[in-house]
């Protein structure tokens, strides 16, 4: 086996122990927009009287992406106006998802949201979000932890799978 090759295969394992721990560390920090989004969303439909579709794209220019993206997808199917909003709402978290790091957990608790939406008058959807908020608060913690524990093993990992694939291989 050549020199180069080694290097390939260690430099591959690594680069994807490097991947895996990225996504550690990403989710709880896409949890945190998500929850000032929900927040910003809480604040607008409490005090302001501006349409979803309005309000979803402003929202959606104040995070950065992955976040944003879901709110300016949703922005842009409730300006079709093709579906209600519940409706917008899923098919944003279904195009949008693949691209964070967050996991089905959270998926879940922003379908039961999105059922909600556009379905009851101010106080009722107020609750409604605070109860996301409270999901997703419980979520972050478990990706703290879960970063916490695993990020630097799954570096780690990478590491020493492609050292024993190269002795393997030799």
């Amino acid at each position: 086996m050549s020199w180069f090759g080694a290097i390939f295969i260690l430099t591959a394992c690594t680069w994807t122990g490097f991947e895996v721990a990225k996504k550690l560390t990403e989710r709880p920090r896409q949890l945190r927009q998500l929850k000032v989004a929900l927040q910003s969303f809480e604040a607008e439909i409490m005090y302001g009287m501006s349409p979803l579709a309005e309000v979803s794209e402003k929202i959606s220019k104040q995070l950065p992406d992955p976040v944003a993206h879901l709110f300016r997808y949703f922005s842009s199917q409730l300006k079709k106006g093709e579906c209600e909003a519940s409706e917008a709402w899923n098919q944003s978290l279904d195009k949008t998802w693949p691209r964070t790091a967050m996991g089905p957990q959270e998926k879940e608790v922003l379908k039961q949201f999105g059922m909600t939406m556009g379905k009851h008058e101010k106080m009722q959807q107020q609750k409604h979000i605070r109860l996301a908020l409270v999901h997703l608060e419980k979520e972050e913690q478990e990706a703290k932890e879960k970063k916490m524990k695993y990020e630097k093993i799954a570096k780690t990992m990478g590491f020493l799978t492609g050292l024993l694939l190269i002795i393997i291989l030799i």
